[in-house]
């Protein structure tokens, strides 16, 4: 536990006696996976499903949580300490654990979450659970926190209380979004900048995505022996080359060491450093406004994630190869953690009707299932979606461009 404290409180605001509705949305991910717990790049975008935390202030010495999607109440004493307990109330309990460990623990209240984030599909349902969790306790009170400190606090949240090995990427795009552009960050520094997503040629397409409905058992585990690998990897380069992480790494220094480290670290390591540079190239591409470039990188990585980091499943290829044959699609490739869950897809405007409905009879085909497709414009984060709720808003930092 730390005595550090954070954010500053709004001069003379007094706690809200009012119930508050805090948003938070979700996120995909159009380029740069698994490449955030070691100082690479990633290209996400908020999308506008939501999570409700609506919040309001108690008399006595409790904090209560519900949701509208589960049975249970969880109320806490103030003092409660208690471990994880392993179900969905972890996410918001985790960020006021997080909150009381840095000095700034809201009064007693009670929390309800609701939302339309499909779960479990590589979408981000607990980021968007823990920053609305957050942006609800801060707002009560009154206290303004930076787009960084929020999503370092999530991400803590996650690693810390519930266990889960996860980056920063997905905290600090539902935190950071804006409306209409892609968020290029740089995990190691978090510099960051807003893309557009309305230049040339690729302002005539729309991001579709599409959720297999499959999430396979071996996900979970696989995602903390994938991260294990990875950084097996790293620590060679790292003490080879004295590298600060895998975001500095070059193709040629892996393949110079590659004799060094076990055969799943040296595949795992190859897509991240590859990754890495189809994100600068991607940047290149939305600046140009060309989608045939932006495609060719989506499907080149959806390759590397099947062969090299091994993430990918039946269903998620099928999807991804068949995309790539229909009329508009310019690429395609696994969203989110991987082994199930979403694809995202990048098509031409006036074909995307017609693409969701020949993939989902495709996939019905082949594997007697329902898909859904989702057409998503990219929406505004956390941070520009609750500050009306603050009494005193605090700027945007201007100094934040220049991910690498």
């Amino acid at each position: 536990m730390t005595s550090e404290k954070y954010g500053t409180p709004t001069p003379s605001a007094p706690v809200p006696s009012r119930a508050m509705e805090c948003l938070a949305p979700a996120r995909v991910n159009l380029l740069g996976e698994h490449t955030d717990y070691s100082g690479g790049l990633v290209l996400p975008m908020a999308i506008p499903f939501v999570t409700r935390a609506a919040i309001r202030p108690r008399t006595d010495s409790h904090c209560s949580f519900t949701s509208e999607l589960f049975s249970t109440t969880l109320t806490l004493d103030q003092t409660d300490r208690s471990a994880a307990r392993g179900d969905w109330s972890d996410y918001p309990v985790g960020v006021l654990r997080e909150l009381q460990n840095r000095g700034a623990e809201p009064p007693p209240f009670d929390l309800r979450l609701s939302g339309n984030v499909p779960l479990a599909a590589g979408l981000s349902s607990s980021a968007s659970v823990e920053v609305a969790s957050a942006m609800a306790m801060l707002a009560l009170t009154q206290t303004r926190w930076t787009i960084e400190e929020i999503a370092l606090l999530c991400r803590r949240a996650e690693n810390e209380y519930v266990g889960s090995p996860c980056g920063i990427m997905d905290q600090f795009a539902i935190v950071a979004a804006q409306a209409g552009h892609a968020l290029l960050l740089d995990t190691r520094t978090l510099a960051y900048e807003h893309l557009p997503m309305n230049k040339g040629e690729l302002g005539e397409t729309r991001i579709v995505i599409c959720n297999s409905m499959v999430r396979h058992s071996v996900a979970n585990g696989e995602y903390g022996i994938r991260r294990r690998e990875s950084e097996e990897g790293q620590a060679v380069l790292v003490a080879r080359f004295g590298l600060r992480d895998l975001g500095d790494a070059t193709i040629a220094q892996l393949d110079s060491v590659c004799s060094e480290m076990s055969v799943a670290a040296l595949r795992r390591c190859r897509h991240i450093i590859t990754e890495n540079a189809r994100v600068r190239a991607a940047k290149e591409a939305m600046n140009a406004g060309d989608p045939i470039a932006f495609g060719k990188l989506m499907l080149g990585s959806h390759t590397s994630q099947q062969n090299d980091f091994e993430c990918s499943c039946e269903e998620i290829d099928f999807l991804v190869e068949t995309a790539a044959e229909l009329p508009g699609c310019f690429g395609a490739r696994l969203t989110g953690g991987g082994f199930g869950g979403c694809t995202v897809n990048l098509v031409q405007h006036g074909e995307a009707e017609r693409f969701c409905s020949a993939l989902k009879a495709a996939y019905q085909r082949r594997f007697s299932r329902t898909a859904e497709t989702y057409l998503c414009e990219a929406a505004d984060g956390a941070w520009r979606q609750n500050s009306h709720l603050f009494a005193t808003t605090v700027p945007e930092p201007a100094s934040r461009a220049g991910a690498k």
